[in-house]
């Protein structure tokens, strides 16, 4: 799904966003640079897979926090989580790097990926690439998540911010 079918399939279901164009970014810093709208609402997105590609995960998480992939995997049952291949990012979400999106999830046909939210975007606003890195769409996170349900894909909510962190 293009970034301009993904604009009429959100009018399509009733999910209110705001898109805005803007050059092509591929890396947080690049996106930060551009000083768009509302940057608490701002994303960064991991795909990962496990050693034996059996796993995937879409991680999108508050760009200023940093991911712990050790703490993240321990939390979610998996080991030798790792970068998944351009390959597999075409050939699964139908993005290329510096594309990736929580929107991907939606090419997802086999519904191979669980698709993993910082908890923080489940009652707030959250900006995304619309499938093209060269624009970014800004929605409620409950709406995404509610969206990917709908498709078919596994949503989970995660407190990222405080992953490996001991309760006292």
């Amino acid at each position: 799904m293009d970034k301009q079918a993904l604009y009429t399939y959100l009018k399509e279901k009733g999910i209110p966003f705001e898109a805005v164009e803007h050059a092509p970014v591929y890396t947080v810093e690049e996106a930060l640079a551009l000083n768009l709208p509302r940057p608490e609402a701002g994303a960064k997105n991991l795909f990962l897979t496990d050693k034996k590609k059996r796993n995937y995960c879409l991680l999108t998480a508050r760009d200023h926090i940093p991911v712990k992939l050790k703490d993240f995997q321990k939390a979610i049952g998996l080991s030798g989580l790792k970068f998944a291949s351009e390959e597999d990012l075409m050939a699964i979400l139908g993005l290329i790097r510096g594309a990736v999106t929580p929107f991907g999830a939606l090419n997802d046909t086999d519904h191979r990926v669980t698709v993993y939210l910082d908890d923080y975007f489940r009652d707030h606003e959250i900006s995304v690439h619309p499938n093209h890195n060269t624009a970014t769409v800004y929605l409620q996170g409950s709406d995404l998540a509610a969206l990917l349900r709908e498709h078919g894909s596994r949503v989970k909510f995660m407190d990222l911010e405080h992953l490996g962190e001991e309760e006292t």
